[in-house]
């Protein structure tokens, strides 16, 4: 604008002054002319490191790597090498090898990485593994469980094709809250497995809504249900190989949604020494979910027995079927003791609440006798 503002050479005044081109000379007046504004050099900003992200590469050959995915396969017999970037890291390896004492796992921590190396690998050894990068400050490390890599390993043996197993019967919880999870872990990939039922005998529908397979985790009953419970099986057939896993008791376990809600009341907030006392507490919940009650009570510090009374029995709420528990602590010749707080504390297979309730003692009662007349 400053520089359009000086007049043209050819006598021609820019539009833009609106016909007032310099005024100031026009008036015989000193001209104050803003300079122009110095030309900033605009440097482009260097966008910020990116953050190094951990990854695992498999050692294939002396200086040959390849990178990781989500699974991986090792014939039996060989040695698995993984190479996961960072320092330090720490390994996470199916439990089985955790506790052998063989030599046959090593771990080696390098100036930028961390290298875990499986010699003799055998079809036990299926499973998942993982690297997890290390936050450190001074000498305390965590693991940055966000930042972990993980693979599942297969190694396919001729002999076995399912993991093996030290335990004939697993038995396992059928949570009604919960899935469920059979975990047939095959040592290849490649096997067909399928899930039966040892009485009667039958192969089990799997339509991966109801019951799904995951080669690397195996069946799940995503919402158990009672006629799920049983004696099952999986069978994995490859080639001309056909096996049977170990058996797994499925065991039905109605669990509560919620921890129970208990209710307490005493006979009388005040009782009269050598009267007697009773309090009651109350859950009102699911069929078929066991309450367990326990209590604190005054007479426990110079050893006075509990007395109680349990019941359980159906009731309606809401035209719903459900469940009373309910235990009834008796106090009888109260004495100066018994003053204090009573607390009924209720646990399901979900968890525990407690409720409280305090009672005072009062004195004995005065007989009067009548006059005579």
């Amino acid at each position: 604008m400053c520089q359009n503002d000086k007049q043209d050479p050819g006598g021609s005044v820019d539009k833009r002054a609106k016909g007032k081109a310099n005024p100031g000379k026009a008036a015989g007046k000193k001209t104050v002319t803003s300079s122009p504004k110095p030309r900033v050099k605009v440097t482009p900003q260097t966008p910020a490191p990116k953050t190094a992200h951990t990854y695992l590469t498999q050692v294939v050959d002396k200086g040959k790597f390849q990178k990781v995915g989500e699974t991986l396969t090792i014939r039996a017999g060989d040695t698995l090498e993984l190479r996961c970037k960072g320092n330090p890291v720490q390994w996470g390896v199916p439990y089985y090898l955790e506790e052998e004492d063989e030599g046959r796992l090593r771990i080696v921590q390098h100036e930028r990485y961390g290298t875990l190396i499986l010699a003799n690998a055998t079809g036990a050894d299926t499973g998942e593994y993982t690297c997890y990068p290390m936050y450190c400050e001074d000498k305390d490390c965590r693991k940055e469980y966000d930042k972990a890599v993980k693979v599942f390993i297969f190694f396919p043996d001729p002999q076995e094709l399912f993991v093996p197993s030290s335990d004939y019967y697993e038995v396992i919880q059928l949570r009604t809250n919960w899935p469920t999870v059979l975990p047939c872990q095959v040592t290849s990939p490649q096997a067909k497995v399928t899930l039966h039922r040892e009485f009667p005998p039958m192969e089990i529908k799997v339509d991966g809504t109801e019951i799904s397979f995951d080669v690397k985790r195996g069946f799940t009953i995503h919402r158990p249900k009672q006629y799920h419970a049983g004696s099952l099986y999986c069978v994995a057939s490859l080639g001309n190989l056909r096996q049977s896993s170990t058996k797994y008791m499925l065991i039905y376990v109605n669990y509560p949604a919620a921890p129970p809600a208990p209710v307490i009341r005493a006979s009388s907030d005040a009782v009269h020494l050598g009267g007697n006392l009773q309090v009651t507490c109350t859950v009102v919940g699911e069929r078929d979910v066991a309450v367990d009650f326990t209590w604190e009570y005054p007479g426990q510090q110079i050893g006075r027995p509990l007395y109680t009374q349990d019941s359980v029995i159906p009731v309606q709420v809401a035209g719903r079927g459900n469940q009373q528990s309910q235990t009834v602590l008796l106090v009888d010749e109260v004495r100066e003791v018994d003053q204090g707080t009573y607390t009924c504390t209720a646990q399901n297979l979900e968890g525990s609440r407690s409720v409280s309730t305090t009672v005072k003692v009062l004195p004995a009662r005065t007989i009067t006798k009548p006059k005579k007349p």
